[in-house]
C-alpha cells in the first residue's frame, strides 16, 4: 500500500497499520463491494491546522483509508486516459512535470518569442467552485464506463464531516483526496485549455502561449488586441462554468524587451507579475546587451515562511539542540529546492540570513539572557553546519 504510515486517519479511525493487520481479507473485501457497486465513500474529516505566517487556520481534509486506496486506483486509470490528451503547457499534478517545468517554459517563451504583453489571472476558490454535473458531464466524453462515473459521482457528492456534523458536497471537487487535483484538471482542460488552444490561439493575429499549473495560470501575447480579446472573452467563458476570476488579481499588462525600453525612457520600472511563489520582472542580461525576464521569491511569500519557522521554533523550542539543527537543515535544504532557481540566489541568501537571525534569537531564550553568544553560535554551527544558499534549478536547461 503507497500510503505514509503516519497518515491521519479519516472519519472511521482506521490507520494503515490496523488495516494491514488483516490486509489480504480487507483488500478481499474492498473488491467484492467495488464489484456489487456497494462501496460508499465516507464524508472527509475536515480539521484546521495553522497557516504558516499567518493567523489564520487552514481547513484539511482527511480522506479515509479505504476512499484513499480507491481514489488512488481511480487517478491511475485517469492519467492512462487524459495524459495523451492534456496540452503540453499544462503542467499541474501530472506525472513527471513540476512546477519548475512550468517556469522553464514561461522563460523560454518570454526571452525567445515575441512576447510585449501578458495576463495574469487567478480563479477564486476554484476546487470549491468546480460544478460537478458539469465535470460528470466532461469524463462522459472519453469514459463510457458507467460504473466508474458513478463511482466518481459518489467521491464528489460524500460530503464533508466537522465536528460530528456532515454537509453534503454540492459543489467542488473532494477535499483531501488524491483524486482532486486530477479531476480539477480534466476540468480546466475542457474550460479552459482546449477553448484557448481551439479558439483563442487559432484567431489571434500573432504570437500566443498558455501556461498552466493546476488553477494558476498565465498567458503571453505578442499583439496588445489579441490579449484585450482574450481577457474579454476569458470572463464570461469561465462564468459559463461558474467559475470566476478575482479582479485584484487579474491583470493585463506590457511586459518583455520593448515594455523594459519603454519604462526606460519614462524613468519607470516595467510591470511585474507573480507566478508559482514568484515575482517575475524585466532585466538585462549578464553582459548588459541582451533582454532577459528574472524571478524573486515574492515578499509576501518570503515573510510567511520566516514567520513560519519562528513559530514552529518557539513551539519546539524545548527539543535537543541536535534534534532543532537537524529540522533547521532539512527546513532550508527544502527551501532551495523549491526557490533556488535561476536568478533567485539574493532571496534565499536573505531567507538563509534571516533564518539563522531567528535561530540565535530564540536559542538565546532558552537559556539564561544572553547565554548564547555569536561567538558560541559560530561555534554551534561548526558542531551543526546549515547548508549554505544555492541555486539548484537551471532555468535555461
Amino acid at each position: 500500500m503507497q500510503l505514509k504510515g503516519k497518515a491521519a486517519s479519516g472519519i472511521d479511525k482506521v490507520t494503515k497499520a490496523s488495516y494491514a493487520k488483516n490486509l489480504d481479507y480487507n483488500l478481499e473485501q474492498l473488491l467484492t463491494r467495488l464489484h456489487k457497486m456497494a462501496y460508499r465513500p465516507q464524508p472527509v474529516l475536515r480539521i484546521y491546522i495553522p497557516k504558516a505566517g499567518s493567523d489564520k487556520m487552514r481547513p484539511l481534509g482527511i480522506p479515509t483509508l479505504e476512499d484513499k486506496l480507491v481514489q488512488a486506483g481511480l487517478v491511475k486509470i485517469l492519467n492512462a486516459i487524459y495524459e495523451q490528451d492534456f496540452i503540453d503547457d499544462s503542467y499541474g499534478f501530472r506525472p513527471n512535470r513540476n512546477c519548475h517545468d512550468a517556469l522553464r517554459a514561461l522563460s523560454q517563451a518570454v526571452e525567445n518569442k515575441p512576447i510585449h504583453y501578458m495576463v495574469e489571472a487567478d480563479i477564486k476558490g476554484f476546487f470549491d467552485n468546480v460544478e460537478q454535473n458539469q465535470l460528470i458531464t466532461f469524463l462522459t466524453h472519453r469514459i463510457a464506463d458507467k460504473r466508474m462515473l458513478r463511482y466518481i459521482k459518489r467521491f464528489l457528492i460524500a460530503g464533508i464531516s466537522e465536528d460530528g456534523e456532515h454537509k453534503a458536497s454540492e459543489k467542488g471537487t473532494p477535499q483531501g483526496g488524491v483524486i482532486s487535483p486530477i479531476l480539477a484538471n480534466i476540468y480546466l482542460h475542457y474550460t479552459l485549455d482546449i477553448w484557448f488552444e481551439k479558439r483563442i490561439k487559432r484567431n489571434n493575429q500573432g504570437y500566443s502561449r498558455l501556461i498552466r499549473y493546476a488553477d494558476d495560470y498565465v498567458v503571453c501575447f505578442e499583439n496588445s488586441h489579441d490579449a484585450k480579446d482574450f481577457m474579454q472573452a476569458m470572463i464570461p467563458r469561465l462564468k459559463k462554468f461558474h467559475l470566476e476570476i478575482a479582479p485584484e488579481k487579474t491583470k493585463l499588462f506590457e511586459f518583455g524587451k520593448f515594455a523594459q525600453l519603454k519604462a526606460k525612457s519614462k524613468d519607470t520600472k516595467a510591470a511585474t507579475f507573480n507566478f508559482l511563489g514568484f515575482t517575475h520582472y524585466c532585466s538585462r542580461s549578464r553582459n548588459g546587451r541582451g533582454f532577459r525576464m528574472k524571478r524573486k521569491t515574492i515578499s509576501k511569500r518570503l515573510t510567511a515562511k520566516v514567520k513560519g519557522y519562528k513559530e514552529w521554533l518557539k513551539a519546539s523550542r524545548t527539543l535537543p539542540t541536535a534534534d532543532i539543527m537537524k529540522i533547521t537543515k532539512a527546513k532550508l535544504l527544502g527551501h532551495y529546492a523549491y526557490y533556488g532557481v535561476t536568478d533567485n540566489y539574493r532571496s534565499i541568501n536573505a531567507f538563509t540570513y534571516l533564518i539563522n537571525q531567528t535561530l540565535f534569537k530564540w536559542l538565546n531564550r532558552r537559556g539564561k539572557r544572553g547565554c548564547m553568544t555569536w561567538e558560541k553560535f559560530a561555534k554551534l554551527l561548526k558542531l551543526f553546519p546549515l547548508p549554505k544558499p544555492r541555486i539548484m534549478v537551471n532555468l535555461f536547461v
